[in-house]
Parts: C-alpha cells; sequence; structure tokens
C-alpha cells in the first residue's frame, strides 16, 4: 500500500490513505478520548510487584469501528484523572500500556491506523517517575534559552520512550494580570522574550527529525490573547485591539510557527465578541494563510461545548460541532461527542465533507511526520533507563538555581556553612508538593527536596544547627503554630522563612501539624490552594496569617530571609521594608529546594532575573512594563510603578556598564546597526549578569510603548574581568505594526538602551534616515 512506503513523501501518504477511508473513519480521526480510562492496571499477584494492561471493552469497540484517532493523557496521573501511585503506572509500565494500545489499534482497525498519544508536558511529562522541572515563570527568570532548549529534549525524550508522541505545550500567553490562577504557566509579560523561549521550546521539543525516539511535535497554546482576560479571571473576554493583538500577543505564536510548530491550541477566551475556538480570522486568515502553518488545530478541553454553553453563540452542540471545523479546528481534546455531531451534520446535509477531510488530512500528515506508522511503539527499556534519570535531576537543579531571583540582601546572604544556628519557618519551608505547581503527576517520598531538606543538606554534618517548624498553613487562619515558631526562632541565629502560595491539588498528603511540622491526615482537610487553573485571585497579597508570622518574627530581632514559593507575585510591602533579603523562588520544581539552598549558603551566585513586573499593591494592575507612553497620570495613594521592575534582580557580585556605542549612528529603514557595552565585573565573586537591550521609539503614528525589549545576552564573568556585549539592530527591532496594521520602519529618532533591567540602562541615539 502507497500509504506504507516510508520513501514517499507524508502529502502523498495523506492523500492515499484519505482516498481508502471510509466517513466515519475519517471522523474518526478527529476523536481523541481520554486515554486513562482505556485500560486497567491488574497486578498479577498481592506478593508479586509487577502487573499488566487490560483494555476495555469499549475503547476495543471504538477501535473496531474506526472511531478514535487520538488518546488524551494515557500516561497522565494527578487528582483529576484518579491516577495514583497505587493504581498508576511507572516508566516501563506506562510503555508497555501504551505499546498494548498500539497493537490493537493496529491489528484490530481496517487500514491500521496508529493513534496519535498526546501528554501534558508543561514543564516535565504529567506522569508517574517523571522528572518534574521548574515551572515556565522560573523558566523564564533565567533568561537562557540554551538552558531551557535543553530541557526540552529531556522532557520529549522521557515523553516519547513512554509513547507520547505530543504535548500540549508551551504556554505562550503573555500575562497581563497576575492574578491569573495560570501566570505560573507563562514565561512573563513580554512578546519578545516569549517568543524567544516559544521558538527554543520548538526546537528543543521536535529536535531535528520529528520522527525521531527522542522527539514530540509541541502545541502551542493559547491561541491568542489568553493571558488578557477581564479581570485576570481564567478564560474570561480579552479587550484587545487589533493592533496590540498583533505586536504583542500573536508575536509568540509567529516565532514558534517560525520554528516549525506541529500543532495550535486555540483558546477558550473570545476577543471583540469572537470565541478564538470559531475564529476563522485567526486560525485560517493568520495562521494558516499568512503565516503558512500546516499542522493540526486541537481545541482545549471542552471548549466546543462552551460555544452552546458558555459563550452561546451555537444553539446545540452539533451546531458549535460545526462551526468549529468550518473555522479550521481538526480535533476536540476528549471531545467525544465532536465525532457524533459531526456525523449526524453530514447525514443532514448541513455540512461538507470536504471539511471533514481537510481536517482528517492534517491530522494524518501528523502521524506521518512524527514516523507513528514506521514506530508506533515506545521503548519500555529506554522509558526505564531515562525517565526521572539522575542528569534531568542536575539539570532541573540548574534550571532552578538560574532562575531564582534574589529580590533584596541586606549583607545577610550568603549564609556560612561553618557557624550559626538556622530557624527554618514557614508553610512552603516543607512542603514539597507546594514547590512544584500545577500540572504534576503523584511523587514518591522523597522525590521532591524542599528547602527544609536543602539546608539540612548543607549542614548534614551538624544536623543541630537546623531547626523546624511550620509557623502556619499557606490559606489557614489558625495560629495554632505561631508560639512553636516564635520558640524556634529564638533559639536561632537566622530566621529562613519560607512563604508564597500552592498550586497542589489534593493528592491525599494531609495537612501540616502546625505544632510538629508533620504530616497528618484528618477527616476535614484543609486545601492550600491558591494558584493554578482555575484559581484566580482579588488580591495579591498572601493567604491566610503568613504575614501575621513575618511581623512576630521579625520583632524577636533576628534577621530574616524570606524565601517565596509561588506561581504568581506576591505585593507584600511590610515584607520588602521589614526582611532582610528576599528570594523569589517561584515553583523551582523537585530539586527546588537544593537549588534554594545552593544560593542560600553561597554555592551558586543568583543570576535570575524577572520576567513580570512586581506591583507594590494589586491596585496598581496592569503594571506590566509594556505599557504605553500615554497610559496616565499615578494614583492618589502612590506612584504607578512596580515594586520591583522587568528585569530587575540582584547578585552577590557587582556589574559596571560603561562604553556604550553603536555604528553607524544613521540608518537607512532597511539597514543595520551595531550597539555595544562593556561589562565589568567589579566584585568578588564570579556571577553571571544578563545584558538586556531596550528601544524607544521617539516619535511614531500610532502611540508606542515608552520601551520595548529586543534583545539580550546571559554572560558569566569572573572578577575583575569584562567583555563587550553586542547587539544588532535592524528592521526586526525598530520596525511597529502602523496605521495600515502591517510592519513599517518610520524614519526618525530612536532610543537605544543597554542595562540590567528596564529603569537602570545607558542609552544612545539612533538616526533612521528618510529615504
Amino acid at each position: 500500500m502507497l500509504y506504507r512506503d516510508r520513501t514517499k513523501p507524508a502529502e502523498e501518504r495523506t492523500a492515499h490513505l484519505l482516498g481508502l477511508m471510509t466517513t466515519e473513519e475519517k471522523v474518526g480521526q478527529l476523536i481523541q478520548l481520554f486515554g486513562w480510562q482505556t485500560y486497567e492496571y491488574i497486578q498479577d499477584s498481592e506478593e508479586a510487584a509487577g502487573g499488566h494492561v487490560q483494555l476495555t471493552e469499549e475503547f476495543k469497540r471504538r477501535i473496531r469501528e474506526g472511531g478514535i484517532g487520538s488518546l488524551y493523557g494515557t500516561l497522565r496521573a494527578d487528582p483529576w484523572t484518579g491516577v495514583t501511585l497505587d493504581n498508576g503506572l511507572g516508566p516501563r509500565a506506562g510503555a508497555e500500556a501504551v505499546n498494548a494500545i498500539q497493537r490493537y489499534a493496529l491489528e484490530h482497525s481496517r487500514l491500521g491506523i496508529p493513534l496519535l498519544i498526546g501528554e501534558e508536558c508543561s514543564h516535565g511529562h504529567m506522569a508517574i517517575g517523571a522528572t518534574v522541572f521548574p515551572v515556565p515563570l522560573l523558566i523564564g527568570s533565567t533568561w537562557n534559552v540554551d538552558l531551557y532548549r535543553e530541557m526540552c529534549r529531556a522532557v520529549a525524550l522521557e515523553t516519547r520512550s513512554q509513547g507520547g508522541a505530543v504535548t500540549y505545550s508551551p504556554v505562550l500567553d503573555v500575562v497581563r494580570d497576575p492574578r491569573w490562577g495560570r501566570t505560573e504557566e507563562c514565561f512573563g509579560e513580554d512578546p519578545y522574550l516569549i517568543g524567544e523561549f516559544a521558538a527554543a521550546s520548538v526546537e528543543g521539543l521536535q529536535g531535528e527529525d520529528l520522527s525521531s525516539a527522542s522527539s514530540v511535535g509541541a502545541t502551542l497554546k493559547h491561541f491568542v490573547a489568553y493571558g488578557s482576560s477581564e479581570g485576570g479571571r481564567n478564560a474570561g473576554p480579552a479587550h484587545i485591539g487589533k493592533r496590540e493583538l498583533l505586536e504583542v500577543d500573536l508575536y509568540p505564536f509567529r516565532k514558534a510557527v517560525e520554528a516549525g510548530a506541529a500543532s495550535v491550541m486555540p483558546a477558550y477566551n473570545e476577543i471583540d465578541g469572537v470565541p478564538c475556538t470559531t475564529n476563522k480570522e485567526l486560525l485560517q486568515d493568520v495562521l494558516r494563510d499568512e503565516w503558512g502553518f500546516r499542522g493540526m488545530i486541537i481545541t482545549d478541553c471542552g471548549a466546543i461545548d462552551m460555544l452552546a454553553s458558555g459563550h452561546d453563540t451555537a444553539e446545540s452542540g452539533e451546531d458549535a460541532a460545526v462551526q468549529a471545523l468550518q473555522a479550521g479546528i481538526d480535533m476536540e481534546m476528549s471531545g467525544e461527542m465532536f465525532g457524533r455531531h459531526l456525523l449526524a451534520a453530514l447525514r443532514s446535509g448541513r455540512l461538507a465533507e470536504s471539511f471533514v477531510d481537510e481536517a482528517a488530512s492534517r491530522v494524518l500528515d501528523l502521524k506521518f511526520r512524527l514516523g507513528l506508522f514506521e514506530q508506533p511503539f515506545a521503548d519500555p527499556d529506554l522509558a526505564e533507563a531515562v525517565i526521572g534519570s539522575e542528569d534531568h535531576a542536575e539539570l532541573a537543579r540548574s534550571i532552578a538555581a538560574e532562575g531564582i531571583v534574589l529580590l533584596k540582601n541586606d549583607g545577610v546572604l550568603p549564609l556560612s556553612k561553618h557557624s550559626g544556628r538556622i530557624a527554618v519557618i514557614g508553610p512552603n519551608a516543607d512542603a514539597g508538593y507546594n514547590q512544584l505547581g500545577d500540572y504534576t503527576s503523584p511523587q514518591p517520598p522523597g522525590k521532591v527536596a524542599t528547602v527544609l531538606g536543602g539546608i539540612r543538606s548543607k549542614l548534614a554534618a551538624e544536623p543541630e544547627r537546623v531547626i523546624y517548624a511550620p509557623g502556619c498553613r499557606i490559606k489557614d487562619q489558625s495560629a495554632e503554630g505561631l508560639e512553636p515558631a516564635m520558640q524556634a526562632a529564638a533559639g536561632a541565629d537566622t530566621v529562613v522563612l519560607v512563604l508564597g502560595g500552592s498550586s497542589a491539588r489534593d493528592f491525599g498528603e494531609g495537612s501540616i501539624d502546625l505544632r510538629t511540622g508533620a504530616s497528618k491526615v484528618t477527616e476535614n482537610e484543609l486545601s492550600d490552594m491558591d494558584c493554578g487553573e482555575g484559581i484566580d485571585r482579588m488580591s495579591l497579597h498572601l493567604s491566610g496569617i503568613q504575614l501575621e508570622l513575618m511581623q512576630q518574627l521579625k520583632a524577636l530581632g533576628k534577621p530574616v530571609v524570606v524565601v517565596y514559593i509561588n506561581g504568581r507575585p506576591v505585593a507584600e510591602p511590610w515584607i520588602d521594608e521589614h526582611a532582610d533579603a528576599i528570594l523569589e523562588a517561584w515553583y523551582p520544581g523537585q530539586e527546588g529546594g537544593h537549588a534554594v539552598a545552593d544560593i542560600l549558603f553561597g554555592d551558586v551566585n543568583p543570576s535570575g532575573r524577572l520576567t513580570v513586573s512586581l506591583p507594590v499593591d494589586a491596585g496598581q494592575l496592569p503594571v506590566y512594563y509594556l505599557g504605553k507612553r500615554s497610559r496616565g497620570a499615578r494614583y492618589l495613594e502612590g506612584a504607578a510603578h512596580p515594586r520591583y521592575p522587568f528585569g530587575f534582580g540582584l547578585s552577590y557580585t557587582e556589574f559596571c556598564y560603561s562604553g556604550l556605542r553603536i555604528e553607524p549612528a544613521e540608518i537607512p529603514a532597511d539597514g543595520t546597526a551595531e550597539v555595544t557595552v562593556t561589562v565589568e565585573n567589579t566584585g568578588s565573586c564570579q556571577g553571571a549578569e544578563v545584558v538586556q537591550l531596550y528601544i524607544s521609539d521617539s516619535v511614531s503614528k500610532v502611540t508606542r510603548p515608552a520601551k520595548e525589549l529586543k534583545g539580550f545576552r546571559k554572560i558569566v564573568l569572573e572578577p575583575g574581568a569584562k567583555q563587550n556585549v553586542s547587539f544588532t539592530i535592524g528592521a526586526e527591532q525598530l520596525s511597529y505594526i502602523g496605521p495600515e496594521y502591517k510592519p513599517v520602519v518610520e524614519p526618525g529618532d530612536f532610543r537605544v538602551r543597554v542595562g540590567r533591567n528596564v529603569n537602570d540602562t545607558l542609552d544612545i541615539a539612533l538616526v533612521v534616515m528618510e529615504e
């Protein structure tokens, strides 16, 4: 059969296979089911550790009828799926389960078409045993694109070794209101920075060959303006103009499409009254026609249902399915009814079969490009060797250390390894799941290194130097733990106070005993979750009585080092003013406790820089740096600028910028100039600095942001060393979306700014000449 000939182009094989298929089989390719519901894991005996997979009869029936094209989350484990450490599959068993599923699909469907297995991999494969890397908000704070690309290669290897062929990442949303619970899943507030990480994610996940045993297809989400929702509420309307949409929210997606992304996922939200799920202008005119995207478009879970029940732009499920398909949707994530509605519309004549042909051809084309017809099976030996490997754990630790941001240091850091007692206090000091973020699988005991564990590891020879008390929980108002925390701090020389939030779902770990610090399970469990998908907030203050805990500890007169572990910015002016040092660690992943300890004791010099502006108060929002010069005046109660600006971060050494120069200083609209600055490490230890390039357009035909990030480079310097850092400036850096909604470079004056953050730069003039 021609479609089985691997020497033929994917387009030719797709066309041939499509011509052999029935209408029902074509529609079947557009259907995705919940993968974890297709099998049961049967333990061989009570004594033996092994077991086998038993496929459900419903799954078998659907395969025989040609009614499935894809499975979602076959290996996903979390409270939502009900897959736990007890009933879930480890690395080898998971690979063997996928093989059993694929084997049945190949042997019992008429044409032997393999299934497309899609998995969640926002910050690691969401399967039991997989490496849990830091969340994207921390990854962005590394400003290290190469390191992230390496991480994506590791995630792709772990996922593909178990049979996952597509991942529903990266998240390319631009954060506009950090009260949004999914802020942690984003790289930050700047489109240029996100675009650099977007391209790196595609290059890392997909590798040089999409069909490789170490590559997975990347799915860009959420297309588009999902991070600009009204009030920071998840899936709320996005009030955004066409020019801003093109310049800001669409920019990272375009960069990822140019890098060759295999798949795109539209967002839940609407833009100017049109749900993204049925926005033909975006899905067809921009994505496919203008950008040349040839991949598959898959909705988010339940997005088509929302058209008839939520957006109310469809009168029924069938109407919603037809609208979505005609707008360019190829598949609905876990949308079992999608196919039934399409078949009904075909039979009634409401839908032309050509739309089904187009969608099915894109699904099949992706399967061919992934090499699934040649190698549909996972490699259990490889899965067992690479999933959760020591190399990947070390990589997770390195990323966490590079992304942690030092916000304040009055000289108390780094801590001494040789003297002094340390009280480690706070609700996130020893809560493993609280440092992992959302979209995380269950973790076996001891796998997650907490801050307490990391500090104890550093001082293992003198365990008596470390005292622990939780003090309080994240959200609970109980003051039961305050007294034990004060007693612990009274006997210490320094307090490390670990505060923040939690995106941990209910993994059955129980609550922390506020007096002993031990985990306990009670009948009335208290959820600490105050962040994550669907958990949006009205405030950016710390939840519960965490601020009161800090205030009582500070009254003891001890140095207090605050470590934030959280998924969105914290706005607590009292802590900013009274803490002796502050580390922003975001959700640092399974090795986060070691990474925090590395920085606290000076084994790693902090080099993370903020990718979101940290406000003084939520009342200032929006406070992102990329605001217009015309954005308005100050508030009655105070200034409108943030507490810590975009790009900010301290180091244990000092860097000096000098000698900013540009050559030539005048260029034509299609010309280029090179700007160079000298950076010197004037401190006493090695350090990494993020050199940031910003552009200001002095006069333009439409209003522009005051400053725009257009380049960055992370460099490492020894004490006393200097390095010249150069950036090339051309149309890509100087253009904007003009009055006709097309990129233009206008003649006139520009200011080129280079420095350590958006508010601390040297600047020089550049003139674009009239033609």
